[in-house]
């Protein structure tokens, strides 16, 4: 399978810059994916006129450290750019550093006038670098004052709040992107569906390299994932078990969730408490476990994560999909607009 059949053209000006305020009036794409690829179109907010009481929508609640940290060598005052991907050992991280190949281990980098220093300790297999920090009082506290929210290149404009880029669940810190198809959802809208007899569970997922790191091979089945950390309560696991048995759907929030639930999901559909890394990769040709539906943003071309979206409907829905939303100027990537597969 070629990475080329999951390419296709957005004219620059669909682009999300900022998100859709309130959250909830954001456009929602539904497709349907068992039959004829009908495709629907809605506002986000009347999402629950597909969800049934019973069905269990499972929510990302990883979020966002101000990730992105600008920095100077010791040595030579040449300049640096972390981005904080996952937390190893104690006040150890991997990270991708730019320039890359001027960072050699052993080389130390100041942050806030040398209130953070980080020390290269290895390389990465996947060309980043191991750094142990050395500070004084509350790493955390540093972090927000020295970093910045790793938006993605695509988007120009900075943001005026944080919090536009955190969903209105988020509590778990330590992603380095955002679970971006939970941005859609309100406090109220969340509120209404609980009301409407909807199940609404949390797991997370710490997104990071794994979910943005570009495909540089040529064929799909040559793409390799690199690992995330998850964590699913009991809880959690006992009413997507039950919602499994009883038949009603499970929805994933975002393809974080999506793959976190298939790292776990038996042949039954059926799921245990745990946490630890995935590197799950899903393209067409996966056997969905768990998964009853999807929700999801509009994603880069040729990425993993449309390839995950073509997997659970089919690469030829999808493509038709997105032609649709593109035609029918829809926004799109991490502020963008929604679809929900079902």
């Amino acid at each position: 399978m070629q990475v080329s059949d999951f390419d296709y053209h957005l004219p620059e000006e669909l682009i999300a810059q900022q998100p859709k305020e309130p959250r909830d009036e954001s456009q929602l794409m539904v497709v349907e994916k068992r039959t004829t690829g009908k495709i629907e179109e809605r506002i986000f907010k009347e999402i629950g006129d597909y969800l049934e009481p019973g069905d269990t929508l499972v929510l990302n609640d990883t979020k966002v450290i101000p990730a992105r940290l600008y920095g100077a060598k010791a040595e030579t005052g040449g300049q640096v750019e972390f981005l904080l991907l996952n937390e190893v050992a104690l006040d150890t991280w991997e990270v991708l550093v730019r320039p890359g190949r001027k960072v050699k281990i052993g080389t130390t980098v100041l942050f806030g006038d040398g209130q953070l220093a980080a020390t290269v300790k290895s390389r990465t297999d996947f060309g980043g670098r191991v750094v142990e920090f050395d500070y004084e009082g509350s790493f955390t506290e540093l972090l927000d004052r020295l970093g910045e929210m790793p938006l993605p290149p695509y988007i120009s404009q900075e943001l005026e709040n944080r919090e536009d880029y955190q969903t209105v669940y988020a509590q778990k810190r330590g992603a380095a992107a955002a679970p971006t198809a939970g941005l859609h959802f309100t406090e109220e809208l969340l509120n209404s569906l609980a009301k409407q007899g909807i199940n609404i569970v949390y797991l997370t997922l710490h997104v990071g390299l794994g979910t943005f790191r570009p495909v540089r091979a040529d064929k799909v089945e040559e793409h390799q994932m690199h690992a995330e950390y998850y964590e699913v309560s009991s809880q959690t696991a006992e009413v997507i078990n039950r919602t499994k048995k009883a038949g009603n759907k499970v929805v994933a929030v975002g393809t974080t969730v999506t793959r976190t639930l298939e790292t776990l999901g038996d042949e039954t559909g059926q799921i245990e408490a745990a946490q630890g890394w995935t590197d799950i990769f899903i393209y067409p040709g996966y056997d969905f476990k768990v998964l009853d539906a999807l929700v999801t943003n509009f994603h880069l071309p040729e990425s993993t994560l449309i390839m995950l979206v073509s997997a659970f409907a089919s690469p030829e829905i999808i493509m038709k999909a997105y032609q649709e939303a593109i035609e029918k100027e829809y926004r799109f990537y991490s502020f963008g607009d929604a679809m929900l597969i079902i």
